[in-house]
């Protein structure tokens, strides 16, 4: 948030990825001609039963009827942020045996080849395909080699490929055996909603499903996974089976975790079950003029005061005053400042001191930073008597480190220490604590695209770095409301860019965040969906109080649809949400500039 108004620059990311070097690995010297005894050892390669047999990554694979080579289905693998799209299944082959790849494919860049060879593993792709045109490669198995992957791939950011009539030619291996019952399943966190699940990997093993009190709920490639949309304070079993080409195993021995409670930890159980939270501009003046709290309208349930900011961007001190007299002619006197948030309080409203803003750069790198944030935040806290903690750090504050690629295990120091922190003031002052936080949309939902500075690095590491501190504190987080306005365009579920100013920006934005999402197209790293309670939405009180306003109407149109499912437009949410908490503005001092629109608006739709 922003003390003046100014265009805010929208963070890029480094790395032009559209512009990487396309390689691909070369064919075999020599190629073996496939003895004419040989056979299609491919399973499902003209896609006439669906996906059956194939795995594509982050759900990027579909069969289509239209074109297709030959049949009724092709493969279609769209591309989307970190993800190329690729499609595969593990074949079993004869060691030291010659084989042939062959595929039919058309559209953007295409790829297709063979891996775990044991000899020279092979590629071989074409660019822009406007018709159907025959790829194909051949290998040699190494010695001890008894089954192959076999795949397709587009690449980041081209469009749609296709691909039919896929054959494997050659001798075909033993008989596979399903691979042995997974061991060591247990639940390494639990939310009201979710719970997140992890295994030992299973030689042989090629993917795994999950059930849930015996009924299948998804499939991974991976060895861990997260249940989302459960019920709360309810006990669940899980187990977890291991697959490949033979079939599956047995299923493992089941795992019990039961959800939290609703609400719990979060400090927000007497808020309205709609509530409206605003910016009170109280260390400062701008062209919105200088208000009062004591001139603060009913309507508002949460005060956010704006700001606390550090000594230095590293100190780790936070320091908050009043705006000085020379610059609000105004301004009341503390004492009157906190008699007003006392009568506030009195009349059941959250007053709480928001760290950051623009302006206020905090990167709690050291613990010494970390140990000073928490009794300089403690001492506002005290001096004022507030309710709790609002995390408002935007530009550099949060970033990631290169290889902390892992939302849930987060290594840099600066996001460690925030968390730490705030985990401390939150035990400091017990359950009532209000903790709420507003990123911007590149904190967060940008990271269903791009996470830190990516697996080959030069992204911006501050890509989605919000994940790791929201999904933390989850069970502590009483409201986040991130900001749907100063942002670039984002990706939503639907793999489609949704630009603010319009109902449909904050309909998918806040849809990522009720349902949860691959981070970084990783469907082994899901961030699970938080409670509808938990959400707000963060939108500027005017035209003038920042890029994106909303109007009225549209604001509405967005509460209807996910709250009733209804004026929901093109997109289409996972769910429909009737307990999302409200709405969040920058900000109080703007929305009284413009005539209290925002909040007039908020009162009459909620009653």
């Amino acid at each position: 948030m922003e003390r003046t108004r100014r265009p805010a620059p929208y963070p890029r990311l480094v790395a032009a990825l559209a512009a990487a070097v396309l390689t691909a690995g070369g064919l075999v010297a020599a190629a073996q001609t496939a003895r004419a005894a040989d056979a299609d050892i491919a399973r499902n390669g003209g896609f006439e039963s669906g996906l059956t047999g194939w795995s594509c990554t982050a759900g990027s694979g579909s069969v289509v009827t239209t074109p297709v080579h030959s049949g009724s289905g092709a493969l279609k693998g769209t591309p989307a942020g970190n993800d190329n799209a690729k499609c595969s299944q593990t074949v079993t082959v004869q060691p030291d045996s010659a084989y042939t790849l062959s595929s039919w494919v058309r559209g953007g860049y295409v790829y297709l080849g063979a891996s775990g060879t044991g000899t020279t593993d092979v590629s071989t792709w074409t660019q822009s395909a406007s018709d159907w045109q025959k790829l194909t490669t051949s290998f040699r198995t190494g010695p001890g080699t008894t089954s192959v992957t076999v795949y397709t791939h587009g690449w980041y950011g081209t469009p749609a490929y296709y691909a039919d009539d896929l054959t494997l030619v050659g001798p075909g291996g033993a008989p596979a055996q399903p691979p042995a019952v997974p061991t060591g399943l247990k639940a390494d966190s639990v939310t009201s909603t979710s719970v997140a699940l992890s295994w030992a990997p299973v030689t042989g093993a090629t993917g795994y499903t999950v059930y849930r009190g015996g009924a299948k709920v998804l499939d991974t490639g991976g060895t861990s996974a997260t249940v989302s949309g459960l019920s709360p304070a309810t006990a669940y079993s899980f187990q977890v089976a291991a697959t490949n080409a033979a079939g599956a195993s047995a299923l493992s021995p089941a795992v019990t975790a039961t959800t939290s409670a609703p609400g719990s930890g979060g400090g927000g159980a007497d808020l309205p079950a709609h509530a409206l939270v605003g910016y009170l501009h109280s260390s400062f003046a701008n062209g919105s003029g200088y208000t009062r709290m004591a001139d603060v309208p009913a309507s508002w349930d949460v005060i956010n005061l704006a700001f606390g900011e550090p000594t230095s961007v590293t100190s780790g001190d936070i320091r908050f005053s009043l705006c000085p007299a020379a610059e609000c002619p105004n301004v009341e006197s503390a004492a009157e400042f906190k008699a007003a948030i006392k009568a506030k309080q009195a009349a059941g409203k959250k007053v709480l001191i928001s760290i950051g803003g623009a302006n206020g750069q905090v990167q709690l790198s050291t613990t010494a930073a970390r140990d000073t944030f928490v009794s300089s935040v403690s001492k506002i806290i005290d001096e004022y008597g507030l309710d709790g903690l609002d995390i408002d750090f935007e530009g550099h504050s949060l970033s990631l480190n290169t290889g902390d690629t892992d939302f849930r295990n987060p290594t840099t120091p600066v996001v460690v220490n925030l968390i730490s922190a705030i985990k401390t003031l939150k035990a400091r002052y017990g359950a009532d604590f209000v903790l709420t936080m507003a990123p911007e949309t590149f904190f967060v939902q940008l990271g269903y695209q791009y996470y830190g500075s990516g697996p080959w690095g030069g992204q911006d590491p501050r890509a989605g770095s919000y994940l790791p501190v929201i999904h933390a504190l989850r069970d502590d987080l009483t409201l986040l409301h991130v900001q749907d306005y100063n942002s670039g365009p984002i990706m939503g579920l639907d793999n489609q860019y949704h630009s603010m100013g319009g109902a449909d920006f904050h309909i998918a934005m806040t849809d990522m965040l009720l349902t949860g999402f691959p981070v970084a197209g990783d469907t082994t790293k899901v961030f699970p969906a938080l409670r509808p309670d938990q959400v707000a939405i963060g939108l500027p009180a005017s035209t003038q109080a920042g890029n994106g306003h909303t109007p009225p109407a549209e604001v509405n149109k967005a509460l209807n649809c996910l709250t009733k499912k209804t004026d929901c437009g093109a997109y289409q949410t996972h769910g429909t949400w009737p307990a999302l908490r409200g709405l969040m503005t920058w900000s109080i001092n703007w929305d009284r500039f413009n005539q209290w629109e925002f909040s007039k608006n908020f009162d009459a739709y909620f009653g």
